[in-house]
């Protein structure tokens, strides 16, 4: 079984992966939603999901392609993430959050020194938006973005790129997964009148 069935079925055992009509955080409309967080919510499954990612990590980090100083998680999908890579990686783990004004932020005291080189940590990237985020307000006070790590890989065809090249950072996933990926007005299962649900935390 490869690193991507595994998490398939992590997923699957937890009952992370939910078929219907769902509004995502992005905007976008899917046939699939992949709520991770009956996933993190078991310890072993965390760290067994996350493993394969993190011993590619570490394979670059000893060939010298990558250097990594902390892991931060965007709230609220990213905080278990970067806690079981910062875990599992001997680093520090913290995590941005939205501000009264849902500007993504680092507040609660965490700080970054200049220089220090950030994994960011996500549960799924669909359209890398809490990534671009964060990283955004991560590099407003001198930080470096290193990489970007996941869960699952939900990307569609040019939607924050479909292919790593198109990701200005190197870019972990434990699993990429099929999924459909609408612009609302594109949506199939709008136009057969089916109607949606929004399971995410993000306000659009």
């Amino acid at each position: 079984m490869n690193d991507t069935d595994t998490t398939i079925t992590l997923l699957r055992e937890s009952g992370a992966m939910l078929e219907g009509h769902f509004l995502l955080s992005s905007g976008r409309h899917s046939n699939r939603y992949f709520q991770c967080a009956r996933l993190l919510q078991y310890p072993d499954r965390a760290a067994a999901a996350l493993a394969p990612v993190a011993a590619r990590i570490k394979a670059d980090i000893a060939a010298g392609k990558l250097a990594v100083d902390a892991v931060v998680g965007p709230a609220m999908g990213g905080i278990i993430v970067a806690y079981e890579l910062g875990r599992q990686l001997g680093l520090p783990a913290f995590f941005t959050e939205r501000d009264d004004t849902g500007a993504m932020t680092l507040r609660r005291g965490f700080e970054v020194e200049k220089g220090q080189r950030i994994l960011i940590a996500e549960d799924v990237v669909t359209t890398g938006k809490s990534s671009r985020e964060s990283a955004a307000a991560l590099e407003a006070q001198g930080a470096v973005i290193c990489a970007i790590a996941c869960v699952a890989d939900r990307r569609a065809p040019g939607v924050f790129g479909s292919s790593d090249s198109a990701i200005p950072w190197p870019f972990y996933a434990a699993a990429t997964l099929e999924a459909a990926n609408w612009k609302a007005e594109d949506c199939e299962l709008c136009k057969r009148g089916l109607p949606f649900v929004k399971p995410g935390s993000r306000k659009i």
